[in-house]
């Protein structure tokens, strides 16, 4: 075990303590991405339900935050799935009217774990904005250690952004059919192992993409705090899987939600090539044409 690795970009993730120590700075804006799933068996093509987390930010978030709906403001509305990401050029100009782009510092966080504020940090990073921080453990370390919260709802004035499209971060499935057999890519899913190995029928047929490899979301996540775990145990978790840096990763899981955290760790991890395909079992499972794997 390596004891001495450190993040590779600090400046992409800080801690409860750091945030309320510059609360009120000018050049900081602060975004509760929170969403809720509530999962249902009976409709394959609609294995979950969502709900906003706008009503919780409402009652009580971290001062001076704002509310950003990852489903009624930034995911593409005519989409058959749930969070697609929308054309990278309108998803700038949302992400523009919402208040964020120079010169602020945008810090995310949620409130159910740290994928949803993960998401629209890789979403931010598509489009080219890379001022932006995830807060470690978000608002239940937020409240554990007893920091300032309000009931103000905050909302931002528009930003100058500077769209630099990265369009090789999100794939679609004809690209993830062709990595199946391509021994320079690594396909990694991010959901629950039930799910991974068929026991789970959460997305219509059993099973998950052919020679995947499986890292669930909530290993990389301390239970208590909410937390990363240290980040030597982080690598490990991936070693252990023989997923190396040499290698492409292309994550997925239900939605493009939880795979934007294995991304995010595998980013500070210092992997240069990740990909995550956007809409992922939510599409795959339910198209007969495309292959699965039990077991």
């Amino acid at each position: 075990m390596n004891s001495n690795i450190s993040w590779k970009y600090p400046k992409a993730i800080v801690n409860c303590e750091w945030l309320a120590k510059n609360l009120n700075q000018l050049d900081i804006r602060i975004y509760d991405c929170t969403t809720y799933l509530h999962y249902s068996d009976n409709d394959p093509n609609q294995p979950y339900n969502v709900e906003s987390g706008e009503k919780d930010y409402e009652n009580s978030h971290i001062l001076n935050s704002a509310f950003l709906d990852l489903q009624a403001d930034i995911s593409e509305q005519n989409s058959p799935y749930r969070f697609t990401l929308p054309k990278l050029n309108n998803l700038a100009t949302k992400f523009q009217n919402l208040g964020i782009g120079d010169p602020y510092h945008i810090i995310l966080y949620s409130r159910n774990g740290m994928q949803w504020s993960a998401r629209v940090w890789w979403m931010l990073r598509a489009i080219g904005f890379d001022n932006v921080s995830l807060l470690d453990g978000g608002f239940i370390e937020w409240k554990r250690l007893d920091l300032e919260i309000d009931n103000k709802v905050q909302k931002f004035l528009p930003a100058n952004l500077t769209f630099q499209p990265r369009s090789n971060i999100f794939v679609d499935k004809e690209k993830v059919l062709k990595a199946i057999n391509d021994d320079n890519i690594i396909l990694l899913n991010s959901l629950t192992e039930d799910i991974h190995i068929g026991k789970n029928p959460r997305y219509g047929r059993r099973g998950r993409i052919p020679n995947s490899l499986n890292v669930p979301f909530n290993q990389l996540l301390d239970d208590e705090t909410g937390k990363f775990k240290p980040l030597n145990e982080l690598s490990d978790i991936f070693s252990r899987k023989k997923i190396t840096s040499d290698r492409t990763v292309l994550n997925y899981c239900g939605g493009g939600i939880a795979a934007s955290l294995d991304a995010f760790v595998l980013y500070q991890l210092g992997f240069n090539n990740i990909q995550i395909y956007d809409n992922s079992m939510s599409e795959w499972a339910i198209d007969q044409n495309l292959p699965i794997e039990i077991g």
